[in-house]
C-alpha cells in the first residue's frame, strides 16, 4: 500500500478510535451499572463517591480493533500486530477478571510475565540498546532485563492509576509526544500505533474527566502500560525512537511509582497492596483538587518531558546527562511532596492532641 493510502488509513482508524472509544465507555458504564461494578471509597481511596469501573474496556477494544485494521491495512508489521494483540489480551483479560473479582497477585504476575516474554520473543528479543551514542551488548541478558520492564511497566501504571483522569491524560499526552517523534524519524506505522494509543484514551476521557462518571480499571490501566513498553522495545529494535526516550517521555509515572516502590519496601510494607503514598496522591491529599493534578502532570509532559525527548533523539550524546537530570528533578519533586505531606501529618497531630 503506498504512503497516500496508508495515511488515509491511519486517518481514519484514529478519528473512528476516539469516537468509538467514548460511545463505548458510556456502554461500560452502563454495565458496570447494572452489575454494581463499583469502587467503593475507603480509606485508601482518593474518590468519595461510589463509580463505576470498568471503562477501560473501551480502550481495549478500540485498540484491538485499531490496530488490527492497520495491521492489515500493511502499516505496521505483523510481529508488532501478534505481540499487540494476544500479549494484551492476557494483560487486559486478567484486569478484567481482577476488576470483577479479585484475582491474587502471584497469578496476575504469572500472566503479566507470559505476556511480556512472548511480546519480546515476536520482536525477536533485545540483545543490544543504545545510549550516550554507543550500543551496548548484552546478549540475553538484554532480554530478560525486557521482559522485567515491560511487566514493571504494567503494574506501575497499574499503580498510576488513582485519580480522575490522570492515567488517561498520560496516555494521550506520551502517546502523542512519541507518535510525534516516530513521525519525524521516518516511522509512520509505530507514530500510528502511538497515536492510536492518543485517540483511544482521549475518548475515555470524555467520561473520566474530572468528577469522573467511571474509572479504568486494570482492564484498562494494565494494557496501557503493557503497550506502551511493547512501543518502547519496538522503537529501541527500529532505531528510531530509543528506550532513553520513552523513559523521559513517561518519567512521570515511571520515577514516582518507582520511588514509592522503593520507599514502601524499605519501610517494610507490602508494595503490591492498595495505598495512597504516591506524590500524586498526596498531592490530591494536601488540598490539590483532581483536576489540577492531572492537569500538572499533562503540563510536565508537554512543556518539560517533551523537549527534552526531542533533545534526547537530536543529539544522542546526551542521553545520560538527560536521564541524570530528570532522576534527579524528579527525586527532588517527590520528596518534596512527601515531606510536605508528612509535615501537615504532624501538624494537624499537633494542633488536635
Amino acid at each position: 500500500m503506498t504512503g497516500h493510502y496508508s495515511a488515509i488509513v491511519t486517518a481514519a482508524v484514529l478519528l473512528v478510535a476516539g469516537v468509538a472509544a467514548a460511545g463505548l465507555t458510556g456502554l461500560s458504564r452502563s454495565y458496570a451499572l447494572r452489575r454494581a461494578l463499583l469502587d467503593i471509597p475507603n480509606e485508601r481511596s482518593s474518590h468519595s463517591v461510589p463509580t463505576p469501573r470498568g471503562g477501560g474496556l473501551a480502550i481495549v477494544v478500540t485498540l484491538a480493533v485499531g490496530m488490527a485494521i492497520l495491521g492489515m491495512a500493511g502499516v505496521v508489521p505483523a510481529r508488532l500486530v501478534w505481540a499487540m494483540l494476544v500479549g494484551g489480551t492476557l494483560v487486559a483479560g486478567v484486569g478484567w477478571l481482577d476488576d470483577h473479582r479479585h484475582v491474587p497477585p502471584r497469578w496476575r504476575a504469572l500472566v503479566h510475565m507470559v505476556a511480556a516474554v512472548w511480546a519480546v520473543y515476536c520482536l525477536g528479543g533485545l540483545s543490544q540498546f543504545r545510549l550516550g551514542g554507543e550500543t551496548w551488548h548484552l546478549g540475553w541478558l538484554g532480554s530478560v532485563l525486557a521482559v522485567v520492564a515491560i511487566v514493571w511497566l504494567i503494574n506501575l501504571y497499574n499503580f498510576m492509576d488513582g485519580i480522575d483522569a490522570l492515567a488517561g491524560l498520560e496516555a494521550v499526552t506520551a502517546g502523542l509526544g512519541a507518535a510525534v517523534l516516530l513521525w519525524w524519524a521516518g516511522n509512520p506505522g509505530l507514530a500510528a500505533v502511538a497515536a492510536l494509543v492518543a485517540a483511544s484514551c482521549g475518548g475515555f476521557l470524555w467520561w473520566n474527566w474530572p468528577p469522573a462518571r467511571i474509572f479504568m480499571g486494570d482492564v484498562g490501566s494494565g494494557l496501557l502500560g503493557y503497550w506502551f513498553a511493547v512501543l518502547a522495545l519496538a522503537g529501541e529494535k527500529s532505531g528510531d525512537l530509543p528506550g532513553v526516550a520513552w523513559l523521559i517521555l513517561l518519567a512521570v509515572f515511571v520515577l514516582d511509582a518507582t520511588f514509592t516502590l522503593i520507599a514502601r519496601v524499605l519501610r517494610g510494607e507490602r508494595w503490591y497492596t492498595a495505598h495512597r503514598s504516591h506524590a500524586y496522591q498526596r498531592g490530591v491529599q494536601l488540598g490539590c483538587s483532581h483536576r489540577r493534578v492531572s492537569v500538572a502532570v499533562g503540563g510536565i509532559n508537554i512543556l518539560i518531558l517533551f523537549p527534552l525527548a526531542v533533545a534526547a533523539v537530536a543529539y544522542p550524546m546526551s542521553q545520560p546527562w538527560l536521564v541524570g537530570l530528570v532522576v534527579l528533578a524528579a527525586w527532588m519533586l517527590w520528596k518534596a511532596v512527601q515531606n510536605r505531606y508528612r509535615d501537615s501529618v504532624r501538624g494537624n497531630a499537633s494542633s488536635n492532641p
